[in-house]
């Protein structure tokens, strides 16, 4: 199975990278158009900023090449986050596949803290990703933006309100979580993924 991880301009590429070699796949790292659109299966991962990482996939065509690839898709985190519509980081429209925004989380409380950074529990899963999962499961986040519950939601998270920790459209899934950092439960999302 050919697995490629998208290269651009993005932290934690080499943790999912090292993720995948623990499961016994060698992904290839590339930007390489043809690569991308002849593996089976693409992960987009990313930490960084919205604005930064737009323009930076726009400037490499990237951003149309992510769009048309017709195998299964991974965003994850800021992958997840650049899949939506528009972003309120940075205020810079994204790729649209998910036709939905994100927002800045709000803190309401003096508890409440930005970013939500740490281990949380995802349940009302419902996609390929997790398959096997029958209750509340452990992933690890570090975010301080986040998707609204809509039509596209495969998971959900409760922290200052509740928001999507997954979406599925067609070829594409995302995970705000990092599978790659959460253990068993984060290799089995993985391990469903390149079973899809």
């Amino acid at each position: 199975m050919k697995v490629a991880i998208i290269k651009y301009n993005a932290g934690n590429i080499f943790s999912v990278d090292y993720a995948l070699r623990r499961l016994g796949v060698e992904p290839v790292i590339t930007a390489d158009r043809e690569t991308l659109q002849k593996a089976d299966k693409v992960i987009f991962p990313g930490v960084g900023e919205a604005k930064n990482t737009m323009e930076y996939l726009h400037a490499n065509n990237l951003d149309t090449l992510i769009k048309e690839l017709k195998q299964p898709v991974l965003g994850i985190c800021l992958g997840m986050q650049l899949m939506c519509r528009h972003s309120e980081e940075g205020n810079v429209d994204c790729l649209g596949i998910f036709d939905t925004d994100v927002k800045r989380f709000r803190p309401q409380r003096h508890e409440d803290k930005v970013p939500h950074m740490g281990w949380n529990t995802i349940d009302q899963t419902n996609s390929g990703l997790f398959k096997g999962f029958d209750k509340e499961e452990f992933v690890y986040f570090v975010h301080s933006y986040y998707v609204p519950l809509n039509e596209f939601t495969a998971a959900q998270t409760d922290y200052i309100l509740p928001y999507s920790s997954a979406l599925h459209k067609d070829n594409f899934y995302a995970t705000q979580f990092h599978p790659e950092k959460s253990g068993k439960t984060g290799e089995k999302i993985l391990t469903n993924f390149l079973e899809l």
